[in-house]
């Protein structure tokens, strides 16, 4: 072959092989989170003695055999592996994004698609009041409950009366600093792959939900996607977002300084002093046979570190568990303790409790974009996949969507 041949087969191929890269970055990215949503879907808000008692360790996908909800599954006893709000955000946000006309996106743009999708669930929900289907109409009701509450919000935003919004939004959820952004950031700072920076500035744009540093923490975690998938990211680079990232100026908030990133220094403070434990019974004694871990296949020290990671967590709660920023310090920590691998940092969070399904699918967003599909357990892709298509949510196909949305604005 001559030298000039080479070059134009470089040329032809280069932009498919980036074009194959990204994709498999952005469906890691998607399926990532969904397998951390479904994994933790089953023991939502438990306690960690309720799963102990339940599962004894999770380790893998199970069903969820509890009653449908509007911000959970909308199906009694559902099959492992179907998601919640969690993945129903990111989808719907792709819906958004699928139609941004520009990188630069707008809150108010934001706000009139979520009403307009608003008043399409209320329009499926008249026509189906005049079906006979019972389950029909019990899940049109849950959609609407579901997008209700963020209406309300994206209204008072549009109609650009100040008080009005504010009353809004300190009325959003109970006035409490939850986890609004954290539902949708990830898919936002995939739109943005390798920019960390434009994911921040846009991601907090458009949280019109989000309270005081938990706005923050939403904007930080897109960043820490973007920064996830280039080709030469590292858990470094992921984690230096927080530092180097602050486009809001969060650093320079008198006294307080930038929340988010005290809390990286607080994860690394758990996991260091989780390492750091010992043992208080000799080897024989330290895995009596009605433990629930006694199956979980962590060897003693490895019980007792993880034990002490969690119960220096349990010092650190918030008084609800849907807290932005309880979500962002048990993601940090399980990211460090894991030392960036995805199977253990799943288990770290959902064994941990809380509010286990939006934690563990902030985590899975982040370490599928890191990693790609093709890193992830083979299992736990096909499951999420499959579930996913069940309930109408193909992740393959948003995919396909985003990376056509990101190839537009660029």
């Amino acid at each position: 072959m001559t030298l000039k041949f080479l070059v134009f087969l470089a040329l032809l191929t280069e932009p498919q092989a980036e074009r194959a890269f990204l994709r498999d970055k952005i469906l890691g990215m998607l399926v990532g989170s969904a397998i951390g949503d479904a994994m933790g879907a089953p023991s939502e808000m438990w306690t960690r003695e309720q799963i102990q008692a339940e599962y004894g360790f999770v380790r893998d996908l199970h069903p969820r055999m509890t009653k449908p909800s509007p911000e959970g599954t909308w199906e009694l006893n559902v099959r492992a592996g179907t998601t919640t709000d969690d993945t129903r955000w990111k989808a719907l946000v792709i819906d958004y994004l699928a139609g941004a006309r520009t990188g630069e996106l707008q809150a108010k743009d934001f706000a009139a698609y979520l009403s307009t999708r608003f008043e399409a669930e209320r329009e499926e929900l008249r026509r189906v009041t005049m079906s006979d289907s019972t389950s029909a109409l019990v899940r049109g009701v849950m959609r609407l409950q579901w997008l209700e509450e963020w209406v309300k919000v994206a209204r008072a935003y549009m109609g650009g009366d100040l008080d009005e919004y504010s009353s809004a939004l300190n009325r959003f959820y109970g006035g409490e600093m939850v986890c609004a952004g954290l539902l949708f950031a990830p898919a936002l700072g995939a739109y943005y792959p390798g920019e960390p920076e434009a994911a921040y500035r846009n991601t907090f744009a458009v949280d019109i939900y989000d309270l005081g540093y938990a706005k923050d923490v939403s904007a930080i975690t897109a960043a820490m996607v973007a920064a996830a998938i280039p080709e030469d990211s590292t858990p470094e680079s992921i984690l230096a977002v927080l530092s180097d990232v602050d486009p809001e100026g969060f650093f320079e908030s008198r006294l307080i300084g930038r929340q988010a990133f005290n809390m990286l220094r607080d994860a690394r403070a758990i996991v260091y002093k989780a390492r750091e434990a010992r043992l208080s019974a000799p080897l024989s004694e330290a895995a009596p046979a009605h433990d629930p871990w006694v199956k979980s296949g962590l060897e003693p020290i490895e019980r007792a570190q993880l034990q002490e990671a969690y119960r220096l967590l349990d010092g650190r709660q918030q008084r609800m568990p849907f807290h932005a920023g309880e979500i962002h310090l048990v993601n940090l920590t399980a990211l460090l303790y894991s030392d960036f691998d995805f199977r253990g940092a799943l288990e770290f969070v959902v064994n941990y409790g809380r509010d286990n399904d939006t934690t563990a699918a902030v985590t899975g967003a982040v370490l599928g974009a890191f990693l790609g599909a093709e890193r992830l357990p083979e299992k736990w892709v096909a499951t999420a996949l499959e579930r996913n298509r069940a309930i109408g949510i193909d992740l393959d196909e948003l995919t396909d969507r985003l990376l056509a949305a990101i190839e537009g604005h660029r």
